[in-house]
C-alpha cells in the first residue's frame, strides 16, 4: 500500500495536468449504495455512491479498484455524473437511480445523455456465492457447474441499466479491459486481496 503523502501527491499531478484545482474536486467516502448528491462546489462528502452537478469547473471523481465506474454527460443541459457501481450498488439500480436524477435535477433528456461504462473487474474473474448472484438477472450471471459458482457480468448489468434509463446504445462506451486481466496496469481489490491501490474516474465541465 501507498503512503497517505504519496496518494495525495498523484492525486495533485493528476488533477493538475487535466488543470484542475484542488477545491474544484468533489469526492465522497463511498459506501457501497445507491445515494446520490447533487453537488454545487468542491468538497469531501460522506456516504455517497454518485454524485451529479450542472456547475461549471467542478469536477466529480470517484474511485475504484474493481467496482464499475460510470460517467454520464448531458451535453444539452451540461450536466454530469459520476457514479462508483460496486455490486450492492449496481444491485440497487444506482446507475439508473442516477440518470433519473439529472432528469430530476437538470431536466436532462436520456436519449441526449453520453456515458462511459469504465474498466472494473471482468465476468470471469468476479466469482460469487449464491448470496450474491440472487441480486442479478439471469441475463447477467453464469453458472459455473464445475466451480459451483456464479460469475456476474457488471458491466453489461450498469450497461443495460443505462439503456433502461433511456440512453442509446450508440451513446454508450464500455470499456475493453479488466482489473484482473489486465492487472499490470490496473489496481485489483480481489486480485492483490486487498493490498491495492485505487484507480480514480471523474468528470466536470470547464466554463
Amino acid at each position: 500500500m501507498d503512503s497517505a503523502e504519496n496518494v495525495t501527491e498523484n492525486n495533485n499531478r493528476f488533477f493538475e495536468a487535466l488543470g484542475v484545482s484542488p477545491e474544484q474536486i468533489a469526492k465522497s467516502h463511498q459506501v457501497h449504495g445507491c445515494e446520490i448528491l447533487k453537488v454545487t462546489a468542491g468538497g469531501r462528502f460522506e456516504g455517497y455512491d454518485a454524485l451529479i452537478t450542472n456547475e461549471k469547473n467542478v469536477q466529480l471523481a470517484v474511485t475504484i479498484a474493481d467496482c464499475t465506474p460510470v460517467l454520464i454527460y448531458d451535453p444539452v443541459n451540461q450536466a454530469v455524473a459520476a457514479i462508483h457501481a460496486g455490486w450492492r450498488g449496481t444491485a440497487q439500480n444506482i446507475v439508473s437511480k442516477t440518470v433519473k436524477a439529472l432528469t430530476t435535477e437538470y431536466g436532462s433528456d436520456p436519449r441526449n445523455c453520453i456515458a462511459y461504462v469504465g474498466t472494473c473487474i471482468d465476468e470471469c474473474s468476479f466469482e460469487v456465492g449464491e448470496e450474491v448472484a440472487v441480486n442479478f438477472e439471469s441475463s447477467h450471471k453464469s453458472w459455473n457447474a464445475t466451480l459451483k459458482k456464479f460469475f456476474i457480468d457488471l458491466k453489461l448489468a450498469n450497461k443495460d441499466q443505462l439503456l433502461l434509463a433511456g440512453l442509446t446504445s450508440e451513446n454508450i462506451g464500455v470499456s475493453a479491459y479488466s482489473t484482473v486481466l489486465n492487472n499490470e496496469d490496473y489496481f485489483s481489490y480481489r486480485h492483490e486481496k486487498g493490498l491495492t491501490g485505487r484507480m480514480l474516474a471523474t468528470i466536470g465541465v470547464r466554463e
